[in-house]
């Protein structure tokens, strides 16, 4: 497993802006609605935002920082988990598993002199566990769109994206 930490060039707030306003929140509670009302699987994907930009949303956002402020640390951070719907799809169909590993899990977090920082494993690594061509393909997949949002952020492609 490969984890990649970036120092970007900007403070915790507006990097926690720029990265919520590339990767919008997925509802995952109106899908379920939708899913037990007798929604297709196409229909689920449109209402996902399918076409989103880099075709990844944010699945889950956790803010730490309250209740970590309260043991002495004073540094925000936000935890997200974002992936692709029909990325997670596809390789739960292979192998439930995976679901440990899509959506994938994000950290940002300011560090002591105040620029933002975003925390990830690779993806590509982390799939490439399970042994199957497949699933390592995914990831590889996985690796590019994470690569493209990094880009989009105005940040660098870590060389181990460039598959």
């Amino acid at each position: 497993m490969r984890r990649i930490a970036l120092t970007t060039p900007l403070s915790f707030e507006p990097m926690r802006l720029r990265f919520e306003a590339t990767v919008p929140e997925l509802d995952l509670a109106g899908l379920e609605r939708m899913a037990e009302q007798g929604a297709t699987w196409g229909e689920l994907q449109r209402a996902a935002g399918h076409g989103a930009a880099y075709d990844l949303c944010r699945f889950w956002t956790h803010d730490p920082s309250a209740l970590l402020h309260l043991a002495g640390n004073d540094a925000p951070s936000r935890t997200y988990l974002i992936g692709s719907l029909a990325m997670a799809a596809r390789l739960f169909r292979i192998e439930p598993g995976t679901a440990l590993h899509a959506p994938l899990r994000i950290e940002l977090h300011a560090n002591r002199s105040g620029a933002a920082v975003l925390s990830f494993d690779q993806p590509g690594s982390q799939l490439a566990s399970y042994g199957l061509n497949k699933i390592t393909q995914a990831g590889y997949e996985l690796d590019r769109l994470l690569g493209d949002l990094l880009e989009g952020l105005d940040l660098p492609r870590p060389a181990a994206l460039r598959r």
